[in-house]
């Protein structure tokens, strides 16, 4: 029989006997995925009220629409297509499609923490995050990337979520600018 290809089972009683010297910081890195997380779904639900908004229905419907479309590059894609329909004020265009692209960046860096294994050491700390993507090259594919929890790291995330309220502030700012521009160009029913 060939040997296990499985990594060693960690020794758990070891990890939990010194968990406790490494708690806070496991519990800052956990508050910083958490942060990063809540602050991108916030953002994400924002575009309900853009999809309201292009689509003239109440945010019952747009929240039916936004739920039936199951991925995040699904929902920005109609959310562009309608835009390209209703929008006519090209200033009012960009300043969509830039907050699409800055929710999009960060996007990324939510999705590395999202969907990752997070490897820690003997003592319980998380050392590293171990990507789930496989990573195709032109010679060979490999099981993701292994990324250290560094100090770098950390501020990446730190970045990542203020660029979050940035952006959460610009799509409050943005609704009431669309949602006049919609109205403007309505037809007024006979």
């Amino acid at each position: 029989m060939p040997p296990s290809r499985l990594p060693p089972k960690p020794d758990f009683d070891a990890i939990a006997a010194l968990a406790p010297s490494t708690a806070d910081r496991r519990t800052m890195i956990l508050a910083l995925i958490g942060n990063l997380v809540s602050s991108w779904s916030n953002n994400e639900s924002l575009f309900i009220y853009v999809l309201m908004i292009l689509m003239r229905v109440d945010v019952e419907s747009a929240a039916l629409t936004f739920a039936t479309l199951n991925t995040t590059r699904a929902r920005l894609d109609l959310i562009q297509r309608l835009a390209k329909i209703t929008i006519r004020d090209k200033a009012l265009d960009k300043a969509l499609s830039k907050i699409i692209d800055r929710f999009n960046e960060v996007t990324v860096v939510r999705n590395e923490f999202n969907h990752c294994m997070y490897v820690v050491d003997a003592s319980g700390q998380i050392t590293h995050t171990q990507s789930m993507r496989i990573v195709q090259s032109k010679d060979s594919l490999s099981f993701g990337e292994r990324k250290p929890m560094d100090d770098a790291r950390l501020k990446s995330m730190i970045k990542a979520t203020k660029d979050m309220t940035r952006i959460n502030r610009e799509i409050w700012d943005f609704l009431p600018r669309l949602e006049s521009h919609v109205r403007s160009i309505e037809k007024p029913s006979s």
